[in-house]
């Protein structure tokens, strides 16, 4: 009989572990990642776990790391260096004698202060594993920006240039180095944990430094989502069956109401006739800026779909309980119920966009180009991915044009799948079915290494989530 190794054991250990979570069932019949990045209730989740574990918050030290702007370049001005921030909790760690594990977290498109406490995962199963845990920020992001401060970093394209995915995970395996360095661990297998876009490149890191992590927790991930490998209408193809599959006659008035809202539009003052029904804080100027804001409410709330709000039902609750024959009053009492009660709703979001927010922008015009769009056959009017109007976008606010094949070039070719069972192992894909990116995630088992887990009831980083 063979004998498995550590890491082996390890790996299998946490596939074991992801087959026996429990996941709530929702309140839906049935249950089944440019990406939508909720507020409320994200920042609601942020906030309850940063007070639950305010008395662990002693155990998390935060370090930064003097990191090369430029890894791939040998130009002098390449070796400048920047303040990378990570985080260490060796609290449970059994120590590099035992060869114990180091659990790392790659930081996505956000900042990590709430990471310890809203990656729950971890937290939890650090003392089954006498896991040291490792949370590193992505460049650009949070404290870890080049050059000195975000103004000069993102003063243009020459400047904005360094943040890609390949940099991002060209850092991370810097940091791991040196961190087993640090602590003496060099034996200490590590595995790489993320969430959507840290779910694309824990299971890329995989990919291109198999020598540094012996396994990766890719959840969420929608790494098929480029260069025509997924269907582009399949996210909000999910969206629809969630909202179909909490109430039929929701789905049907919110089918419905975009055809009622162009009908209005068309009257004499039908834009003002609309912006007063909808409590716009400015006068509507297209029907689309309209159709755009419900478009990412009803986007939001499928992909965060998720115990105890369940905004989908709340959606629905209320679209359903207004009176019939009103079809935009019934929409109006979903975004009521959604948005809060309000004087006014932002439908142009006057607020500045953040520094997070510009620097994902950047990605997604650059290399990260998702193709996402509308059928005919979404509760949604048919507006398919255009990459011409993409382009002038992109070029018009960057001064670039987007690289949409870099992706699948640059990680494996437009047969991902292919290049995963060739050339990589140890990858665990989840995926929660209520997700609309689980429409561009690995879904079913590549090889016996690279193991895909869906949950029916989980939504988007679910898994990762505390419980």
């Amino acid at each position: 009989m063979k004998t498995l190794s550590q890491p082996t054991l390890l790996i299998l250990s946490l596939s074991l572990l992801f087959l026996t979570l429990h996941f709530p069932p929702t309140q839906a019949k049935f249950a089944g990642l440019g990406i939508h990045r909720p507020n409320s209730p994200k920042q609601a989740r942020q906030l309850a776990a940063s007070a639950a574990h305010d008395d662990e918050s002693g155990d998390f030290v935060t370090f930064y790391y003097n990191q090369t702007l430029d890894h791939f370049n040998y130009k002098p001005e390449s070796y400048t260096t920047f303040r990378q921030r990570y985080i260490v909790n060796v609290k449970h760690w059994g120590g590099a004698d035992t060869n114990a594990p180091i659990l790392v977290y790659f930081g996505p498109e956000d900042r990590i202060d709430y990471a310890w406490t809203d990656i729950g995962f971890l937290t939890e199963n650090a003392p089954h594993f006498k896991a040291l845990l490792l949370y590193i920020e992505h460049r650009y992001y949070g404290e870890s920006v080049p050059f000195g401060s975000w103004e000069k970093a993102s003063r243009n394209a020459t400047s904005l240039g360094y943040l890609n995915s390949a940099q991002a995970i060209a850092d991370y395996a810097a940091i791991i180095l040196h961190v087993k360095q640090t602590y003496s661990a060099k034996n200490s297998p590590v595995i790489v944990v993320g969430g959507s876009y840290g779910g694309m490149l824990a299971s890329w890191f995989r990919l291109k430094y198999p020598h540094v992590a012996i396994g990766a927790l890719a959840s969420s991930a929608p790494i098929l989502y480029f260069d025509g490998v997924a269907p582009g209408d399949g996210y909000y193809s999910v969206v629809t069956k969630d909202f179909k599959e909490d109430s039929k006659s929701c789905y049907e008035t919110i089918r419905r109401s975009w055809v009622e809202i162009e009908r209005v539009a068309s009257k004499p003052d039908g834009l003002s006739l609309l912006g007063k029904k909808f409590k716009t804080c400015r006068p509507l100027r297209r029907t689309f800026d309209l159709k755009d804001y419900l478009d990412s409410m009803y986007a939001e709330a499928a992909q965060y779909n998720e115990p105890p709000e369940y905004p989908v039902s709340i959606v629905c609750r209320a679209i359903d309980g207004a009176p019939d024959g009103d079809v935009l009053g019934q929409i109006l009492a979903g975004v009521v119920a959604y948005k809060g009660d309000s004087s006014c709703y932002d439908v142009y979001d006057s607020s500045p966009p953040t520094a997070s927010d510009s620097a994902w922008k950047w990605q997604t015009c650059s290399e990260l180009v998702f193709r996402i769009g509308h059928d005919s056959d979404t509760m949604f009017p048919p507006e398919p991915f255009n990459i011409n109007s993409f382009t002038k976008n992109c070029e018009s606010r960057f001064g670039i044009l987007p690289q949409p094949h870099w992706v699948t070039t640059f990680y494996g070719g437009h047969d991902l799948k292919l290049a995963l069972r060739r050339f990589a192992s140890n990858i665990i894909f989840s995926n929660g079915m209520r997700d609309p990116y689980s429409s561009g995630g690995v879904l079913k088992d590549i090889s016996d290494s690279i193991i895909a887990l869906s949950t029916v009831n989980g939504t988007h980083y679910h898994v990762l989530h505390t419980n």
